[in-house]
């Protein structure tokens, strides 16, 4: 299996002088959006950048293999929403990337459905553990402050 995604990028860049960041990025499924770098770095602040991209990548991918453990368990989920932060650092080389990403998930199960702390906990690690996205990257990931484990 193999994705595909094109980026795009129209400009006129010069020596000496300021570029702009904006690009398109072109989805295999057909979808479009708008990107640039974050406006630390000189973007566009209402266009989406790469580290957001990331964010949304690792959180989309944790929670649907969340939810496809939930129904394997038969826990009916009604709402899973999840607010990420990211902070960058430093890699062993001293070059800047996305050292910690922090899931913050927000579950609602199904009316009369409980599900204790520890089978939760146990069902984050689990997704964890098998996310593609996660299993690609080389950032700590937290949920509620406590990292995962590999």
């Amino acid at each position: 299996m193999s994705f595909h995604v094109k980026v795009i990028w129209q400009g006129n860049s010069q020596p000496g002088e300021a570029f702009s960041r904006d690009h398109q990025i072109h989805f295999g499924s057909g979808q479009q959006v708008q990107g640039s770098s974050a406006p630390e770095y000189q973007g566009s602040a209402d266009k989406i950048n790469p580290e957001e991209s990331l964010m949304s990548a690792l959180s989309s991918c944790h929670m649907l293999t969340f939810l496809a453990i939930a129904h394997l368990k038969r826990l009916p989920v009604a709402s899973y929403q999840d607010s990420v932060t990211a902070e960058l650092g430093q890699n062993e080389a001293g070059k800047t990337k996305v050292a910690v990403i922090d899931l913050n998930p927000q579950i609602t199960f199904a009316a009369g459905i409980e599900v204790s702390p520890e089978v939760l906990e146990k069902m984050h690690q689990k997704a964890h553990a098998n996310c593609f996205i996660a299993n690609s990257l080389n950032v700590t990931v937290r949920l509620d402050g406590k990292e995962f484990e590999h």
